[in-house]
């Protein structure tokens, strides 16, 4: 079985974690664009160009699925990836969780992009998924850039910033950009109030590693034996994990488990 996953940048690690977990035997090809991180600020024409190429780069390596780890490219990336790509190669894409933040009953407050926030792609999910749930809609300014260089001033001073937005009888948190996961602690301890119950973060990395296997016809089998290798691709070419991506445990645990080539 071979899985391959792709992003601008490290986003994907939480996914490609939550992969390893389900299946350690499984190959991973992890595809991404450095070259063109971040996409968030791109138009949708061009981001959508870089996606295809990332994605048919990962394609030559002849995966099983594709999991698209990027709420972005998700967004804006998705049909064409899947007129491309599909039937051939199953194409799973990231949603926020909203969903099941929302049957919670909340109040909730979904942290995305700025490019994210209040668009309409993310109104239209809160307007299926959460009707009747007061919702709050936070832009993260620069949190994304901040993991991805692995600055960890940088990561304390968005997520500080974002906490500040965040209203006070909040009990869920959304977190709406695949980033955002590798600092899930630190956005709890931001937005936890020591007076009300611990704080609930809903991240999509499991459920997009369990879809993608059922699209497959695989099934989870996390006691497999830890034999899956790792091939990454930078901007189209074999390379390495980008160095910040091991200051973050998804990243020392795909090494952990199989060599990186």
């Amino acid at each position: 079985m071979k899985i391959a996953l792709m992003d601008s940048g490290i986003g994907l690690l939480a996914a490609t974690a939550a992969v390893r977990r389900l299946r350690p035997d499984a190959d991973l090809v992890l595809s991404l664009d450095p070259a063109g991180m971040p996409w968030g600020p791109r138009t949708p024409e061009d981001l959508t160009e870089r996606a295809l190429a990332v994605a048919e780069a990962a394609a030559a390596h002849r995966p099983d699925a594709l999991i698209v780890g990027c709420n972005t490219a998700t967004v804006h990336a998705l049909t064409a990836l899947r007129a491309r790509l599909e039937p051939d190669l199953p194409v799973i894409g990231t949603v926020p969780a909203i969903k099941p933040a929302a049957a919670g009953g909340g109040p909730v407050a979904i942290w995305a992009t700025p490019a994210t926030t209040g668009s309409p792609y993310q109104q239209n999910l809160i307007r299926e998924f959460a009707g009747g749930v007061p919702v709050a809609e936070v832009p993260c300014w620069g949190l994304a850039e901040a993991v991805e260089h692995a600055d960890r001033a940088a990561i304390a001073e968005a997520v500080l910033a974002a906490a500040a937005l965040t209203p006070e009888d909040v009990t869920t948190v959304v977190l709406g950009c695949t980033h955002y996961e590798l600092v899930a602690d630190h956005i709890r301890t931001a937005v936890q109030r020591p007076d009300r119950l611990p704080l609930v973060l809903h991240g999509s990395a499991g459920a997009v590693a369990t879809q993608a296997l059922r699209r497959i016809g695989a099934r989870p089998e996390p006691e497999a034996p830890a034999e899956g290798t790792v091939t990454v691709l930078l901007n189209g070419q074999e390379s390495v994990l980008p160095a910040p991506a091991l200051t973050y445990a998804e990243g020392r645990l795909l090494q952990q488990t199989a060599p990186v080539r």
